[in-house]
């Protein structure tokens, strides 16, 4: 096993990194920009050294420096948690070069699925259903033509090397295809520092399914089942569950299988995620996801498996501690990502002090979390400020323990998503499971919804005078009570 594993990333996937270490018994190096010096991920490690300014491409994103700091630290291994530089080839490969143990695929399987054709090219070789689409990068507008004429539009043009929803264009007649073709190109050669792209048939209403998969280097591959991450705004998710409303048993036995054996024929290592569009009652292959997801809690909640620890496990060379016989999906669990941002305007960001922060709890809820009372939330990164899950012994049940565990929630300061989310929960078709990547534009009430819910809130409060003023007494002390549990030790 590792003696002490570098964590390349910050906020809550480094804690939860963090966590996974102490109980394996493994310590644990934070590395930080200076706009995150007094983050709870930096107090929570065993050593922790600063890396650059604010901006992720002199700090996070900082290969050498990177590499620099694990091996003046002593640390064998690097865990890259995910976005930053946890799909980049150049850095597995710089890991593997100096002898440092990149926890996740090699830099050869993650530069093969970070090429979105060449991936696809190999899961139609592994029989994994794709949407019809290219299996070569488009360059020229005559070609973008024959294909979208022979697919039929509306379609899609993505970046070749992008991932999370990053510069895709939609498509809907021929007049708008040469204009779309030059931007997506231009934003992936800005972005991703290649303007190759490639073009799909878009669907038009679908769901967003994917399957949990664990590799090891022993020729093992299994999956833990499927989330559903339909509910997204911009192509980014908001809230995911599983497993999902509208996979059956034989679905998820037979696309699970599939996927599972393309990992296999690839020889991914580590934890990562196969994500398709389901429409029509088919799976369609989208992108491999190469890392550990934001989302994956639901799944550990669903089948008792630490995905995290299993990955580390992985990397130091054991096989998997269990077969795909072993693993059983038990109850329902949902996660809402909450976000610093404006649900009352278009999501936007709004960054800032947390003067009052109280978790929920009690049976069934889990809060992966990185910020505390008087934390400042930094503009430079992505605004989240935790993930809350919750499981139940079915679907009901956890719409019902989220809708609780959203009461009890309280972050006193910048505005929140809060709001948006309780108002999914009460939405008659989210609670039907009748969803798909178009939820929220769809479902037009929701402003009006969470309007409503405020009010009725605040009308509760009014009849309970100092309900308001108790929760963020109770906020402030829990944050104490956090801080100063934090061992911060050998900081830098």
């Amino acid at each position: 096993m590792f003696k002490k594993i570098l964590i390349a990333n910050r906020g809550e996937i480094a804690i939860r990194i963090m966590r996974a270490c102490r109980e394996m018994g493994i310590p644990s190096v934070a590395v930080y920009s200076e706009a995150d010096k007094d983050a709870l991920f930096v107090k929570y490690a065993d050593e922790a050294y600063l890396v650059g300014p604010a901006p992720a491409s002199l700090s996070y994103l900082n290969i050498e420096k990177v590499i620099k700091t694990a091996k003046e630290c002593g640390a064998d291994a690097i865990h890259p948690g995910y976005g930053f530089l946890a799909e980049n080839p150049k850095f597995a490969s710089a890991c593997e070069q100096e002898g440092i143990k990149f926890i996740g695929p090699s830099s050869r399987v993650l530069k093969l699925l970070g090429d979105k054709v060449a991936a696809r090219r190999e899961m139609i070789k592994a029989g994994v259903p794709v949407v019809p689409g290219t299996d070569e990068c488009v360059t020229e507008f005559a070609q973008a033509m024959d294909i979208a004429r022979e697919i039929g539009y509306p379609v899609i043009i993505k970046p070749s090397g992008g991932g999370g929803g990053i510069g895709m264009t939609i498509v809907e007649n021929e007049g708008d295809l040469e204009k779309a073709l030059e931007s997506t190109q231009a934003i992936a050669e800005t972005t991703f520092g290649i303007a190759d792209v490639y073009i799909e048939k878009y669907l038009s209403n679908p769901r967003h399914i994917e399957f949990q998969l664990l590799g090891d280097s022993h020729g093992n591959a299994v999956h833990l089942g499927e989330r559903e991450c339909s509910i997204q705004r911009r192509h980014q998710k908001l809230i995911e569950e599983s497993p999902s409303p509208a996979v059956n048993a034989r679905m998820r036995s037979k696309m699970g299988a599939i996927a599972a054996n393309a990992a296999r024929l690839v020889g991914y290592e580590g934890a990562g995620t196969m994500e398709f569009l389901f429409a029509g009652g088919k799976l369609y292959f989208m992108e491999v996801n190469a890392r550990v997801q934001v989302e994956h809690p639901v799944t550990e909640m669903v089948t008792g498996v630490d995905i995290v620890k299993e990955g580390i496990r992985i990397a130091s060379g054991l096989p998997l501690s269990f077969s795909q016989k072993d693993i059983r999906m038990n109850g329902s669990a949902i996660e809402c990502r909450i976000n610093a941002e404006d649900p009352f305007d278009d999501f936007v960001p709004t960054p800032g002090k947390i003067k009052g922060y109280h978790p929920p709890g009690g049976t069934g809820v889990r809060v992966d979390s990185g910020v505390y009372t008087s934390y400042t939330i930094p503009p430079f990164y992505d605004p989240m400020i935790s993930k809350l899950i919750v499981w139940g012994r079915n679907r009901d049940e956890a719409i019902t323990r989220m809708q609780r565990a959203l009461y009890e929630y309280v972050i006193a300061g910048p505005k929140n998503n809060i709001p948006f989310h309780k108002a999914v929960m009460e939405n008659p078709r989210f609670m039907n499971g009748h969803l798909s990547t178009h939820f929220i534009e769809n479902e037009t009430t929701l402003l009006d919804d969470m309007k409503s819910i405020i009010e009725r809130e605040k009308q509760l409060e009014d009849k309970l005078p100092g309900i308001s003023e108790d929760k963020k007494r109770i906020a402030a002390i829990a944050a104490v009570a956090a801080v100063t549990g934090m061992c911060g030790q050998g900081n830098q």
